[in-house]
């Protein structure tokens, strides 16, 4: 049992029954510290079953959707609001914080609350960034304006990696707009960082914004201008400039696949500009001698071949993305975060569509939720592909795990 997800479903009904954390607690003759940390996701163990079950009891919900309710496992969108609003907070905007008398966030609590919502976004738990976020932007944002020297630089690389999570957040729940917003404010607080290393990594977030919101063209030639600008610096700082260098290679070769396939009079011309990418990163990949997640970039030769399946998927190759995804090693690929594992899974069934295996796409789906549920039944365009399947239909023998997919995500029987 998640005990993250656990907790937002029983914060969920506890807030659709009206009752406050102490009421709660006193239901379950419990103190209020055990609910704050129960809907937290603090707690050290996971409830057992008749804990949860006399929680459900408490709650007046069945046990089953307590504990598998998607519509608590997806943000909500007054979560996602949140987000947005304190992207258009004045002191968020300008970077003034005059009117604040309190002492700023020290950068190391910075670098410490970073952490932790990035390791849950690896995990491939997004859907608690909307109540983490707000909080990380204006605590970066103070830093930034109110500490000085070192610690001024320092808190600008981490106000630009915050801004580049609140990009990477909004790709995930769909929202390109919001997700632009973020990776142009990313772009200029890493400028202000004065560090090669997280320039390149907030210009690789911008690259995929721009692509998601229908820019993938200017996504192509920002990304390859901001590889070539910074390529001589990235190359000397080591298996974190690596990395990112070969991240905007990447995120080029996923731009020019979106490009091509958007285009009307020359797709295959710009198609044959993608794999000149891809291979511009393997050859940074080799540089760094195996796969590592220096600055949560996961790069390495085993995402590569996962770019390698994505691009397949956009220029709707489906057989070679299901042939490349198969020849992906098992044992790296397990070493890689469950995001991009149940990414690569999502990409996996695009092409397995494509290439009309619907049976296999249902399986490979499957799998990515048991891994990640939210990059499944959250995900806009993976609900998509699930509607998709039932459109099209599949053999009788997946039906029924196609149509319990169907109502997890929330789609239309």
């Amino acid at each position: 049992m998640d005990r993250i997800q656990f907790g937002r479903r029983v914060a969920y009904w506890r807030g659709r029954r009206r009752y406050s954390q102490q009421e709660l607690a006193s239901l379950m003759r419990r103190s209020l510290r055990w609910v704050e940390e129960l809907e937290g996701g603090r707690r050290q163990a996971d409830p057992n079953l008749s804990v949860a079950n006399e929680i459900a009891m408490c709650l007046g919900v069945t046990l089953d959707r307590l504990l598998h309710d998607p519509a608590v496992l997806c943000p909500a969108e007054s979560e996602i609001d949140a987000v947005r609003t304190a992207l258009q907070r004045h002191d968020v905007l300008t970077g003034r914080c005059d009117d604040d008398v309190t002492d700023p966030v020290p950068v190391a609590v910075l670098q410490s609350s970073l952490w932790h919502a990035r390791t849950g976004f690896q995990a491939g738990r997004f859907a608690q960034l909307g109540t983490q976020l707000p909080k990380l932007l204006v605590d970066a944002t103070r830093a930034a304006a109110r500490h000085e020297g070192d610690d001024r630089l320092e808190a600008y690389r981490q106000l630009s990696l915050t801004l580049e999570l609140t990009e990477a957040a909004a790709i995930k729940w769909g929202s390109s707009e919001l997700a632009v917003t973020a990776g142009q404010r990313a772009v200029v607080a890493a400028e202000r960082s004065e560090d090669p290393v997280i320039q390149a990594s907030a210009a690789r977030h911008l690259a995929d914004a721009m692509t998601a919101h229908g820019q993938a063209a200017a996504a192509v030639t920002f990304v390859t201008a901001a590889a070539r600008r910074l390529q001589d610096d990235l190359m000397r700082s080591g298996p974190e400039g690596l990395s990112v260098l070969g991240m905007l290679w990447l995120k080029a070769a996923m731009a020019q696949a979106t490009a091509a396939e958007a285009d009307d009079d020359r797709p295959a011309v710009l198609a044959r500009a993608v794999p000149g990418f891809l291979d511009q990163a393997d050859e940074h990949a080799a540089r760094l001698g195996g796969d590592a997640n220096e600055l949560w970039t996961s790069f390495g030769p085993t995402n590569v071949a996962l770019y390698r399946v994505a691009a397949h998927v956009q220029l709707s190759e489906g057989a070679d993305a299901v042939a490349v995804a198969a020849g992906i090693p098992a044992p790296a690929l397990a070493a890689l975060p469950r995001e991009r594992r149940a990414h690569l899974l999502t990409d996996r069934a695009i092409g397995e569509k494509q290439a009309g295996l619907r049976t296999d796409a249902v399986d490979t789906l499957l799998k990515a939720e048991k891994l990640a549920p939210e990059e499944v039944v959250c995900r806009p365009r993976t609900k998509r592909l699930v509607e998709d399947l039932r459109l099209l239909g599949v053999e009788p023998s997946v039906e029924g795990r196609l149509r319990g997919l169907v109502d997890r995500c929330g789609l239309p029987g």
